[in-house]
């Protein structure tokens, strides 16, 4: 069995970060691990506060996971201090997995920063250029490459602005009123558009992170990286199209959509 490992904070709620990460890497047919950035006290309706880890316990948990069952793809999400992207990006050289996919998690939808400028210009210098792929949205891909996103044009310049400056994949996310909610994908020189149909669903809590683990889940299983991005936008538009409705705020996707067995039977599913 393909194996993968997220690097990425708890979701007490479940619908985003470690947790949304180990769904989806099981409904997408790999073995999942984890090593916690940092624990969340949060549900639909927002974060009430955050216990991060230290950068010693974080790099035991990065030891004991690359020398035991060495993951086959590596998914990172937000990491909000410099001194633990340190350590992340050590191990990462250190270990060299095949696969590394960075959801940089820096800019909320709001527009409003989720991490200090210092641990920004580690990221940069220290995280993205061991990436295979970056998977930025619309506020994000403006701070990593420096330009103002206002039209189609301008998504594909800074999507090979970013390509260009890290050595890596971009997946620039569609949405903000942008266009639609089509991706931009940018790899050695050339881009393609993965069209995604907007689905009326209010719930996206978790999607980030969901779309990313589900490239990760597939690079780990042999795919490309083209055939990885448009996979894991076809799983996170079915767990959108689901329709699960939890929580008194933005709620979780249904990441087991897809599951049909013995052992997701209800009750009452049961045959007499």
């Amino acid at each position: 069995m393909r194996t993968a490992l997220t690097i990425a904070g708890s979701d007490s709620s479940g619908g985003a970060g470690v947790q949304a990460d180990i769904k989806t890497m099981m409904a997408n047919g790999v073995y999942a691990m984890s090593a916690i950035t940092a624990l969340t006290a949060q549900n639909t309706t927002g974060v009430k506060s955050i216990m991060n880890s230290t950068p010693e316990f974080l790099g035991d948990q990065l030891d004991e996971i690359f020398t035991d069952i060495f993951p086959d793809a590596v998914k990172i999400g937000m990491v909000s201090e410099g001194a633990l992207i340190e350590v992340i990006a050590s191990k990462l050289q250190k270990y060299g997995p095949k696969y590394v996919v960075v959801d940089p998690v820096m800019v909320a939808t709001s527009g409003a920063k989720l991490i200090s400028d210092d641990a920004i210009d580690v990221l940069k210098e220290k995280l993205f250029p061991l990436a295979t792929i970056l998977t930025p949205n619309i506020p994000e891909a403006e701070v990593l490459s420096g330009e103002k996103i206002d039209m189609v044009e301008d998504m594909i310049h800074a999507a090979k602005t970013i390509s260009e400056r890290y050595h890596a994949g971009v997946l620039l996310k569609g949405g903000h009123s942008l266009n639609d909610a089509n991706d931009l994908f940018y790899h050695d020189g050339t881009y393609n558009w993965f069209e995604g149909k907007r689905i009326n669903n209010p719930n996206t809590h978790g999607t980030g992170c969901t779309l990313s683990s589900a490239i990760a889940s597939n690079l780990a299983k042999g795919f490309d990286l083209e055939t990885s991005v448009k996979r894991a936008k076809d799983y996170i538009s079915g767990a959108l199209a689901a329709m699960l409705d939890l929580g008194h705020g933005s709620g979780p996707m249904d990441h087991a959509f897809d599951y049909d067995g013995e052992f997701m039977k209800e009750a009452d599913e049961e045959v007499m």
